[in-house]
């Protein structure tokens, strides 16, 4: 009698409990699973928007090594309309923006790069990239002053050369030689410090061909003549502006 007494109060004391408590472990494990499968599922889903995005960006690059760029943008617009959130939308958006610039289109090429700026990680190899093209296309188009700005704010990382290069470039635009010159020679020396990778042939010409002075003409006498000496003069000023 004493053990049925005992058991009996064990099932009581169990009735109680699952009374108290019951109701709140139900929900609690019903959260619990459903939180595991949600998990998995919506790992699954990465996976396969993953796939999906890697699957349509490696044929968009096909089509543009085949030079069907009609259909390689075609390419982009889907996986920028279904992968929006993911890095190969953004880098559709950079392809997307190169064919504009091929195609003299630089307000569709503005409107790629600003997408690609509020979605890509700042910081990231794609935003500063992404700048980079930006300030390009806005000097295209005239407003070299906030293309000036944007490479001047912006933190170039592995591309500090190529953002010397562009700056140097910018300049010259606007017949700012001296500190084109500058710009020029400061992205030589980052890649020569591995700091980005630059076509140094070309560069090279561009600092020769800043560099260049005008030849003088020879006096007949141990005095310059007044208008060679001014002619000469004039020359080495106009190639220093």
């Amino acid at each position: 009698m004493e053990q049925y007494r005992t058991e009996e109060e064990q099932v009581e004391a169990l009735k109680k409990w699952w009374e108290e408590n019951g109701r709140s472990t139900i929900v609690a494990v019903i959260v619990a699973l459903g939180l595991g499968f949600g998990w998995q599922g919506w790992q699954k889903y990465q996976q396969n928007e993953s796939e999906g995005a890697s699957s349509r960006y490696q044929a968009m690059l096909q089509s543009l090594a085949g030079e069907d760029n009609d259909g390689a943008a075609d390419l982009a617009e889907t996986i920028k309309q279904e992968y929006s959130r993911s890095t190969y939308a953004q880098f559709a958006a950079l392809h997307l923006a190169r064919l504009a610039v091929n195609e003299g289109d630089l307000a569709r090429a503005e409107a790629e790069l600003r997408w690609v700026l509020g979605r890509a990680d700042k910081g990231s190899d794609t935003m500063q990239l992404a700048q980079l093209r930006l300030a390009r296309v806005l000097a295209a188009t005239g407003d070299t002053a906030q293309a000036l700005n944007i490479l001047a704010s912006a933190d170039p990382g592995a591309y500090a050369s190529a953002y010397q290069v562009a700056r140097g470039d910018i300049l010259l635009m606007e017949a700012r030689n001296e500190e084109a010159r500058e710009a020029y020679s400061s992205a030589m020396m980052l890649a020569s410090r591995g700091q980005g990778q630059l076509n140094m042939a070309m560069l090279r010409q561009k600092l020769q061909s800043l560099s260049q002075q005008a030849p003088r003409e020879l006096p007949a006498t141990d005095e310059p003549e007044v208008g060679a000496a001014s002619a000469a003069t004039a020359a080495e000023e106009n190639t220093e502006n």
